[in-house]
């Protein structure tokens, strides 16, 4: 790893070591473009030609007006839909022509994606959430219990492990999802407006998880319309009419 002394703009302060360490690109967006084709002769653009760079450990907040096509850039970055256009740079190397088998790996192992909704399975228990996502991993119901109660831990909901979705609150039930996310170790965490329908104590006990989270070395990237959200983060970037300000 190396270490400089004199590049603040791009780098991470660690108050254990008083260094700073130089920090990599994480992801490269370049000239992406996203149309669809409504009719024979009518399309929309809804992406045009952004390009973003996002480091390493970085808390990225993209402010993007609530009823524009937010949901389409957190696809293209979570490798699940292909603009018309692009390249796409994930730790260094470029993987928009990858084929699918390895995008989805990629999407499993690299990226994970905390949605507006929690999606979270209504018969199965908090630990249980954890457990079906780490099955697929082969990882059997003792280890993964183990690292489902860590998670949960880490999140204040150690106590809560045996409810279901209708047993707890919705901030609860985000907590679960951010912990079944942390359970497979990303680099990066894609949150998809997470405070929404949230109270503001419930929503500023989410965005101060991130906090934490990022400075234990997670790369977190969230959308949202909201500035006070935004705030939360350590960089900002806006897109208006599928441009990027």
């Amino acid at each position: 790893m190396q270490i400089s002394l004199n590049q603040k703009s791009s780098t991470h302060f660690d108050e254990c070591t008083s260094i700073y360490i130089k920090k990599k690109e994480m992801i490269r967006l370049e000239n992406i473009n996203k149309t669809y084709q409504l009719t024979k002769t009518q399309s929309i653009q809804v992406l045009d030609w952004i390009n973003l760079s996002v480091k390493e450990w970085e808390f990225l907040a993209i402010m993007w007006p609530s009823w524009s096509w937010k949901s389409t850039l957190m696809n293209i970055i979570w490798l699940l839909d292909k603009p018309t256009s692009w390249e796409y740079h994930l730790n260094w190397q470029r993987v928009d022509n990858l084929k699918e088998w390895k995008l989805a790996w990629i999407r499993w192992k690299q990226i994970w994606f905390i949605f507006q909704n929690y999606s979270l399975l209504p018969r199965l228990s908090s630990l249980q959430q954890i457990w079906v996502i780490l099955s697929y991993q082969w990882i059997y119901w003792s280890k993964a219990k183990e690292i489902g109660l860590k998670y949960l831990d880490k999140v204040w909901l150690a106590d809560k492990y045996k409810n279901k979705p209708n047993e707890l609150s919705w901030w609860q039930c985000q907590r679960v999802a951010v912990a079944r996310a942390l359970s497979v170790e990303p680099c990066i965490l894609l949150a998809d407006e997470p405070t929404w329908a949230l109270d503001s104590k419930t929503w500023e006990e989410i965005l101060n998880l991130f906090q934490q989270l990022n400075r234990e070395w997670k790369t977190i990237i969230m959308i949202t319309h909201d500035d006070h959200v935004a705030s939360f983060a350590s960089r900002t970037v806006r897109i208006k009419d599928g441009k990027l300000l």
